[in-house]
């Protein structure tokens, strides 16, 4: 039987067609029980749609407190009985009571090399500072932002000419790599996640996980 997941977007959901295509292609052996949006608009909500798998759109704006959204937001995913939720471009802060009921089976993935640049903006942040080079990371969520324990980075290098809009194309190539490689993972029992730590085939991965050409190796 497939591997349950549950999906949160409030965007285009590149990352979610990401998912979508590798299980349809056989590569990742998942079942999307569901898609759920805090934006009407969103563009994901297509995709999941094309692809028959069930939606929710959850406007936060309708809530008098980000405690009342996470409430309702977990009743609807808990009644898919999900192995994993995975965040996809979900731009919503999470309440410290939302992260400790999924803490080890919850994702994010963010455009940068954690613990470097959390937060907005990361592109132009990592141009301004004269990195040599920028990313992306998956990580476990945790109740303080972008700082779980990181499973999985990728990295490009940062052109004299890139723009921040060059830079997101670069970084989002790499996250529809190794963001279905982190679920597949996890479904396959390879990840884990213990006391505040990320283990891979039961060993403690070090503060940057694992960088994406070892992953190959």
């Amino acid at each position: 039987m497939s591997f349950p997941i549950v999906v949160l977007i409030s965007g285009s959901g590149s990352n979610l067609q990401a998912l979508i295509d590798q299980s349809l292609q056989g590569q990742l052996d998942v079942k999307i029980c569901a898609v759920i949006s805090n934006k009407a608009d969103a563009y994901g909500l297509e995709r999941a749609k094309l692809a028959d798998i069930p939606t929710h759109t959850l406007d936060h704006k309708l809530f008098n407190s980000r405690e009342a959204f996470d409430a309702e937001l977990q009743t609807i995913i808990d009644q898919y009985e999900p192995k994993l939720v995975v965040l996809a471009g979900f731009m919503r802060i999470l309440t410290e009571t939302f992260a400790k009921h999924y803490e080890g089976r919850m994702l994010n993935i963010h455009p940068s090399l954690l613990p470097k640049y959390k937060g907005l903006n990361t592109h132009q942040r990592a141009i301004d500072a004269a990195e040599k080079e920028h990313g992306v990371s998956v990580h476990f969520v945790s109740p303080e932002l972008d700082a779980g324990s990181v499973i999985l980075q990728a990295s490009t290098e940062i052109a004299e000419e890139d723009t921040a809009e060059s830079l997101a194309k670069k970084v989002h190539s790499l996250e529809h790599i190794i963001y279905p490689l982190a679920v597949k993972w996890f479904s396959e029992e390879r990840l884990t996640f213990q006391e505040g730590i990320a283990l891979f085939d039961k060993k403690a991965l070090p503060e940057s996980g694992i960088l994406y050409n070892q992953a190959l190796s």
